[in-house]
C-alpha cells in the first residue's frame, strides 16, 4: 500500500471531490464544493515528492519533470479510482486528484432528465457534454455510456486521458485507452478507431482543432461520438466547434456540423441547501432542423430562444433548470443569480442587491 493511500481513504470517508496536496501548504480537500485543510503539518517538497511519485509510472516522472505537469490515473482496489493531476508551483510540486467513484450511476439514480438517457440509444452523430472544470461532465458521460452497455449489442471505444469510470463489458464490449499510455494522443486514436470497427466513441476532452475535425469525420461516416468540451452553455458550445477551425473553412463546418451534431448538454453544479450534496443544472440543445437552420446560417445567438420554443423536444435554458432548483428551495438564491445567464431573472429573489460589478 502506497503511504499517499491513507489521505485518499480520509476523501472517501469524508465524501470529498478532489484532495490536493501542495509544497508549502496542508493537504486540502474539497467537500460538497468547499475546500477544507486536513488536520496535518504543512508539506514541503523533500516530503511531498516521493509520496506522489511512489504512485506513478517512471515514463510519467519523466514526462512530469521535462514539462512541468502531467495526468494519470491511479486506483485503490475496493475503494475507487483517481484522476490526478501533479504540477510545479513556486514552493516546489504539486498534486491535484479527484475521485472517479466505483459504481456507476444511472442517468435515474442522477435525477437526470429522461432525454438524458435517450441519448444512448442514437444510432449515429455527435453528442457533447459541456460546463466548467468539476460539473460532473464525466459522471453524467458515465451514465449514457453505461446505458448503451445494457440497452445495445455494439462496439464502445473510450479515449481518455487517463481513463476515469471503467465500464465492464455487458451486451456490449467496451474497449478503455489511455492517451500516452495505449496511445500517442487523443486524434492518433481516433483515427485508429475508425480501422477499429467500433459503434460508439468516447472522447474525454475535445482539446484541439484536429481532435475536433475527426470526432465529426466519425460522426458523419456512421458512428456515435461523444465529447466533453469545457464551454458554458450550448449556443457557446456550437461556436468553439466552429470558431477553432480557420476563418476559410467555418462556412465549410457550420454546414458539416449542423448535419453532425445530435444534442449538447451543459451543465452547471450547485451546492444544494436543503440537505447534503450537489446538485448538476442541465441545459438541453436537441438539433431540431429549426437548429440546425441556425447553425448552418450562423445564427447561434438565435439558439437560446429557439431552444424556449422547443420544449416539446426535450430543451432546456439553463437558466429554467436553475429557476426550477431555486423554486423547490434546493439552491439558494446567491448561487443561482451568480450562475444565471440572465441574471435579471433572478434578482427579484436576493434578499440583499447584487454587487456584481461586472453587470453595473
Amino acid at each position: 500500500m502506497a503511504q499517499i493511500d491513507a489521505f485518499f481513504k480520509l476523501m472517501h470517508e469524508q465524501g470529498a471531490s478532489d484532495l490536493h496536496m501542495v509544497s508549502g501548504q496542508q493537504p486540502i480537500l474539497r467537500i460538497r464544493g468547499d475546500m477544507e485543510r486536513i488536520k496535518y503539518k504543512a508539506l514541503d517538497n523533500e516530503s511531498l515528492k516521493p509520496l506522489l511519485y511512489e504512485i506513478i509510472t517512471e515514463e510519467k516522472i519523466k514526462k512530469f519533470e521535462e514539462t512541468g505537469d502531467v495526468d494519470f490515473g491511479y486506483e485503490i482496489p475496493g475503494l475507487a479510482r483517481y484522476r490526478g493531476n501533479l504540477f510545479m508551483q513556486k514552493y516546489g510540486i504539486g498534486g491535484v486528484f479527484r475521485e472517479i467513484p466505483s459504481d456507476i450511476l444511472t442517468c435515474e439514480q442522477l435525477g437526470l432528465p429522461q432525454i438524458i438517457s435517450k441519448l444512448s440509444g442514437l444510432p449515429k452523430g455527435m453528442v457533447l457534454i459541456t460546463g466548467p472544470t468539476g460539473s460532473g461532465k464525466s459522471t453524467t458521460l458515465a451514465a449514457i455510456i453505461d446505458e448503451a452497455n445494457k440497452t445495445r449489442h455494439d462496439h464502445i471505444l473510450t479515449i481518455e486521458d487517463p481513463i476515469e469510470f471503467v465500464h465492464k463489458s455487458q451486451n456490449c464490449i467496451v474497449n478503455h485507452r489511455e492517451v500516452g499510455l495505449h496511445t500517442k494522443s487523443f486524434s492518433t486514436a481516433l483515427r485508429g478507431a475508425l480501422r477499429e470497427d467500433p459503434d460508439i466513441i468516447m472522447v474525454g476532452e475535445m482539446r484541439d482543432l484536429e481532435t475536433i475535425s475527426l470526432a465529426m469525420e466519425a460522426a458523419m461516416t456512421g458512428h456515435l461520438v461523444f465529447g466533453t468540451l469545457h464551454t458554458i452553455n450550448a449556443s457557446k458550445t456550437v461556436d468553439r466547434m466552429i470558431e477553432i477551425f480557420p476563418a476559410n473553412q467555418q462556412a465549410q463546418v457550420r454546414s458539416t456540423l449542423a448535419d453532425a451534431l445530435k444534442a449538447v448538454v451543459s451543465q452547471t453544479l450547485f451546492k444544494r441547501i436543503d440537505k447534503k450534496g450537489r446538485c448538476a443544472a442541465l441545459e438541453i440543445l436537441v438539433c431540431t432542423p429549426a437548429i440546425r437552420n441556425l447553425i448552418r446560417e450562423g445564427k447561434t445567438f438565435q439558439i437560446p430562444s429557439a431552444m424556449q420554443t422547443g420544449k416539446k423536444y426535450g430543451m432546456q435554458t439553463l437558466d429554467d433548470a436553475i429557476l426550477t432548483y431555486l423554486q423547490k428551495n434546493m439552491i439558494s438564491a446567491e448561487d443561482a443569480y451568480t450562475n444565471a445567464i440572465e441574471k435579471a431573472k433572478f434578482v427579484g429573489f436576493l434578499k440583499t442587491p447584487p454587487t456584481d460589478f461586472t453587470d453595473a
